[in-house]
């Protein structure tokens, strides 16, 4: 009688031996796959408590979630020949647990992700080495990343995973090349500002040119205005002349005298050697001139 205890605690043991390892919990961002001698049994994505047969089968945990992966840095010839340095990453997740274990068995994400990063560096250096390094170094390098992606995704098919996105995180020269990319775009820089320059003393002397034309038309014009209205001032001059000297012959005679006078004896040691009877001087013997009775 005292063997019925130690065998109910026996079985009771058991029991939840049994339990425990039939028993397997599946997080939230976790897949499983059950497998019964080494075949796949069953594909678990609901998280959640489970069940499987003890001893028969058993249960391999795969991430759920959308996972990264970084490639190292690969050497690409563009179609202009120009050798970039280009880093990408991306961003995928296991889409199919029974396709993922028959690609690759039990070498788990470690050795999926190094065949993923052989497909993405092949769709890099197809994608890129189709267009111009400009294209990669431009705006143009998102549609280049979604040509990239859209061929990863179908290659990676077969390892039942799923390329959400791809990433070119730096596309450089190599370190070799910048120092002669440096030398030939300072070159350019210069021979752009000598052309520049050039183009400048070019429109300089147009302009110098232009300017000097017009500042002789206009010297040219005013000579001619000046000429005109001196021309007519001493016509109109004469005229008046001419009017006065019909009108009182003697007064004008008069009046040009001390014209002749002022312009004669300006300052204050002029000097004239004449004689005395001389004609210039008849209007300081008599002011009547030649019209005083004799």
């Amino acid at each position: 009688m005292k063997k019925l205890p130690i065998i109910a605690t026996v079985v009771a043991i058991g029991a939840v031996f049994l339990a425990l390892s039939s028993a397997f919990v599946v997080d939230a961002r976790q897949k499983a796959l059950v497998l019964e001698f080494g075949d796949v049994a069953d594909v678990i994505e609901e998280p959640g408590l489970h069940w499987k047969i003890p001893f028969i089968q058993e249960v391999v945990l795969y991430d759920g979630r959308i996972l990264s992966l970084d490639t190292q840095s690969l050497e690409v010839t563009p179609a202009d020949d120009r050798r970039l340095v280009v880093d990408a990453f991306a961003r995928y997740r296991i889409s199919d647990l029974q396709k993922f274990r028959q690609a690759v068995g039990t070498g788990g994400t470690s050795k999926a992700e190094g065949r993923l990063v052989s497909i993405l560096n092949a769709q890099l250096r197809a994608v890129l080495g189709a267009v111009d390094s400009g294209a990669v170094l431009s705006a143009d390098r998102a549609d280049l990343m979604a040509q990239i992606r859209d061929g990863a995704i179908e290659q990676s098919l077969n390892l039942g995973l799923e390329v959400i996105d791809v990433r070119i995180k730096r596309a450089d020269l190599p370190e070799e090349n910048l120092n002669a990319t440096f030398n030939r775009m300072q070159a350019e820089r210069q021979r752009e500002a000598a052309d520049q320059r050039a183009r400048g003393e070019e429109a300089a002397q147009r302009v110098r040119a232009n300017a000097d034309r017009q500042s002789l038309e206009l010297v040219s014009s005013a000579q001619r205005d000046a000429d005109i209205i001196r021309g007519e001032a001493d016509a109109e001059k004469n005229r008046i002349y001419a009017e006065a000297y019909g009108r009182d012959a003697e007064f004008f005679n008069f009046y040009r005298s001390l014209s002749a006078y002022e312009q004669a004896l300006q300052g204050s040691n002029s000097s004239m050697v004449m004689s005395p009877d001389s004609p210039f001087f008849e209007y300081f013997v008599n002011p009547l001139g030649s019209a005083a009775p004799q």
